[in-house]
């Protein structure tokens, strides 16, 4: 059999393969064939939803758990490297240095660590290298000492059900036990939400608890997070196999469900007197649990500072970044222990900064980087003007508000809409608009959260959602309700709300205390309806949305604004690597000096601690005095009967390279189509010479262009040659029934026999009736109606000499359709 004739399968099978296990490496636990590592963006266009192809690598080569080697295989038909270009890039993703193509010749090897001299260098079938001297140039390239092995080749917790990390958690898990190994006492991992940042940390934990990492007597962890329900979460779901070495530094015990649907109660570590056991490894805690601004509430100094070894801090964003944060003497205390900071958004102001405390980060995974692989949700854009915010608001001369106090004669603008005074139209406007988006959906029961400029906002807005829903709030109060850190009954029906089996609540009024932490899976309306000055806080609200539920047929989000806070879209640092604002030379401290004021936003004020009005705590620096009274905010003007409306809505999306764009989806195809072929001739062409047209089609749809959604909303009876042409190359279009009866008028079918002429015509019929022009040459539809009352297949097929004649016959009457071409 000549090799030439081989599959790329077979060609694996039967060189590739023999050759790694002739060189030593253990086909059971060393080579993994066709391993795909991402999912497949999700690709919307208006209503339609596609999944590009995922990224799948022909073999990965791993030292134990450590992924070192690539190779893409190709046919022999293909050159020895026509496979290195797509081996390196997967090589990238992957963070692996070694990187093969092979035909079934030979390999081509590129060495990325540099350490082969040419760094590009064919190789014998025979030469492939040994696991044990690719892990040699492996330790070399990363200075890995015999100790830090150890620790770095600690396996990760295996549960037996085939879980295992994706690729980008491997990538942080790795990148932060190296780093640990080597002695990086501070670190910091950047993980868009919705990418599994606990997994992380508990893969991370584990394999440092049962290594010889520390050489303490007991490895003792401390977990801190900022949500009481990230916190149960993370004990009975992702550290669940911590077992009894975990408990809680809380003093009240709960039952919380699983994932699984089981129920387990929760150890917890601190008693009634707030005394702390310390016979427990593994803690975690809220960072209120611990600290608050009297001394009594200083828990965490019954604790010597060494009586940790490693802390995770859990949306390290938030408070452990600013210098005076009550969260951070928390983390001073115990300096000697090793501390990682997890984020979605590092923090990095003038005033407050990630990297002055944790440095660099040692992994980052986008947002973007998510939305491309397929792990997270995209979203739509729908940008909402509203007259009175372009226009502004100006009172009339001696005009009063509702409690008859004199309105200060200015221009009041978007920034003080519910802010400094509330327009009563314009949130009866707003809540109009939502509920009629959602009535137009389809789709009511849709989560939604809408993010409001305080507590009263969102319960002013909460009730003029109610007024525009009225008959799902008579089937269910809770379908709407507001949920700020100061609504008992609303914090009460938040798990309700994020549980994807829970129906309510569905419309959910907020400030700020669902802009993080909050695992809304099945969220997929997000109203952003008050001014969002941080970054920070902008990918949080859009961190709400991006988690993928598929079950539920959750594949995208929509984000509504009304408030311009899309404009960050713009920042050319978003979703981009951290940014240093202040940059101290070499004599200068490392943190920011003590007299920069601390970061306020006077349009905008943004507080460090959990939630809206929750908990929020103080702790002023050591020997100074208490702040001064805070003085009550004016009152609100409130102000009714000035008319709203709709200046005009935008409908945007993310592109692929992760840019907004505002198009129709007859424009995106014509673009799309456009530039798959250059011109009408090109197409014709094209489209003359394919056998199989159901080919073009399927080229197009790989590149997230399907026909369906874009026909309905031509709205005209064509068929996919003529909705090409129509869309792309402005070609003025033939219904199937007109292209139909120009191929009965010519009649040529005059060389076939009566029943082959019958089989053609109803052939003709089924395409002007259901638009069918692929699959026409299949011998099976001969097995449907109506050709089933015409006779067998296989009679109806002699009738034209056999299946090739009845194969030349259909591809006839196809080039008969499209014979008048402009």
């Amino acid at each position: 059999m000549s090799k030439k004739g081989l599959s790329e399968a077979d060609i694996c099978a039967k060189y590739i393969t023999p050759k790694l296990i002739q060189s030593g490496w253990d086909e059971a636990t060393q080579i993994r064939r066709e391993v795909t590592f991402t999912k497949g963006r999700i690709i919307v266009r208006g209503r339609l939803v596609t999944r590009g192809k995922a990224k799948r690598a022909d073999y990965v080569l791993y030292y134990q758990h450590i992924p070192i080697a690539i190779i893409e295989a190709k046919d022999n038909n293909h050159a020895i490297g026509d496979g290195m270009q797509q081996a390196l890039d997967y090589a990238a993703t992957l963070q692996v240095p070694f990187v093969f193509s092979s035909n079934g010749d030979g390999f081509l090897f590129h060495d990325k660590t540099g350490q082969s001299d040419p760094l590009e260098q064919s190789l014998g079938l025979d030469q492939f290298p040994s696991p044990a001297l690719l892990w040699q140039h492996y330790r070399l390239w990363k200075h890995i000492d015999s100790q830090q092995e150890d620790i770095i080749l600690e396996p990760y917790y295996d549960d037996g059900s085939g879980k295992e990390p994706r690729y980008y958690q491997r990538n942080a898990i790795n990148a932060t036990i190296e780093a640990i190994a080597k002695g990086q006492d501070r670190v910091l991992l950047v993980m868009a939400t919705g990418t599994g940042k606990t997994y992380t940390a508990f893969q991370i934990i584990w394999r440092l608890w049962k290594s010889d990492w520390h050489k303490s007597r007991q490895k003792r962890v401390l977990f801190l997070a900022d949500r009481n329900i990230l916190v149960n979460q993370t004990m009975v779901n992702d550290f669940r196999p911590f077992g009894p070495a975990m408990a809680k530094l809380s003093t009240n015990a709960k039952t919380i469900e699983r994932n699984d649907g089981s129920f387990v109660d929760l150890t917890t570590a601190i008693d009634n007197k707030r005394r702390i056991d310390t016979a427990y490894e593994i803690y975690l805690g809220l960072y209120q649990a611990l600290t608050g601004p009297e001394e009594r509430q200083k828990i965490y100094r019954e604790l010597s500072p060494d009586f940790f070894d490693l802390i995770i801090i859990d949306e390290c964003h938030r408070g452990s970044a600013a210098e005076d944060s009550a969260w951070r003497e928390i983390l001073e205390h115990f300096k000697p222990a090793t501390q990682i900071g997890l984020t979605a958004t590092p923090k990095e102001t003038e005033y407050v900064s990630n990297l002055h405390y944790f440095g660099e980060p040692v992994y980052t995974y986008s947002l973007k980087q998510g939305i491309s692989d397929g792990f997270l949700a995209p979203y739509k854009v729908i940008k909402v003007h509203l007259d009175i915010d372009v226009e502004g608001y100006r009172p009339n001369k001696g005009e009063t508000d509702r409690q008859g106090r004199l309105i200060d004669d200015r221009i009041y603008n978007i920034k003080d809409f519910d802010r400094n005074i509330i327009i009563d139209s314009r949130t009866r406007r707003v809540a109009k608009w939502i509920s009629d988006y959602l009535k137009q959906s389809g789709d009511r029961y849709q989560k939604t959260i809408v993010f409001c400029v305080d507590t009263e906002h969102a319960a002013l807005l909460r009730q003029a959602l109610i007024l525009e829903n009225q008959d799902e709030v008579l089937k269910n109060e809770r379908y709407i309700m507001r949920i700020t850190g100061e609504d008992g009954a609303g914090i009460a029906q938040l798990d309700n709300f994020i549980d994807p089996e829970s129906t309510y609540p569905v419309i959910v009024t907020t400030s700020r205390l669902l802009s993080t932490g909050v695992d809304a899976q099945t969220c997929k309306l997000i109203v952003i309806d008050r001014s969002v000055g941080s970054m920070t806080e902008f990918k949080q609200i859009l961190g709400r949305g991006t988690r993928l539920y598929e079950y539920l047929k959750k594949f995208y989000f929509t984000l509504v604004d009304f408030r311009q806070a899309s404009a960050h879209f713009a920042d050319k640092d978003f979703d981009g690597e951290p940014v240093q604002i202040y940059a101290p030379d070499e004599d200068d401290p490392v943190t920011p000096p003590d007299d920069i004021p601390p970061a306020v936003d006077p349009e905008n004020p943004i507080s460090d601690t959990p939630g809206d009005d929750e908990e929020i705590l103080y702790v002023p620096p050591m020997g100074e005095p208490d702040p001064p009274d805070v003085k009550e905010p004016p009152p609100k003007y409130r102000v009714k009967g000035k008319p709203v409306s709709v200046l005009k809505e935008r409908v945007e999306y993310l592109d692929e390279n992760g840019k907004l764009i505002t198009e129709s989806l007859r424009d995106f195809s014509r673009k799309a189509i456009r530039t798959h072929f250059a011109s009408l001739d090109q197409f014709l062409k094209r489209w003359k010479s394919a056998e199989r047209k159901e080919a073009i089609i399927e080229e197009l749809a790989e590149e997230g262009l399907l026909l369906e959604p874009l026909l309905e909303e031509v709205g005209k009876d064509l068929d996919p040659f003529d909705l090409i042409c129509h869309i792309a190359f402005d070609q003025p279009p033939l219904t199937r029934r007109e292209r139909a009866n120009n191929v009965k008028k010519r009649d040529v079918f005059t060389q076939y026999g009566e029943q082959a002429r019958a089989v053609l015509e109803a052939l003709l019929d089924k395409y002007q009736d259901e638009g069918v022009v692929t699959g026409l040459d299949n011998v099976k539809i001969l097995e449907i109606a109506p050709f089933d009352r015409m006779g067998t297949a296989f009679q109806l097929i002699k009738q034209f000499g056999g299946k090739a004649h009845f194969e030349q016959a259909v591809h006839e009457l196809q080039a008969a359709l499209y014979e008048e071409v402009a």
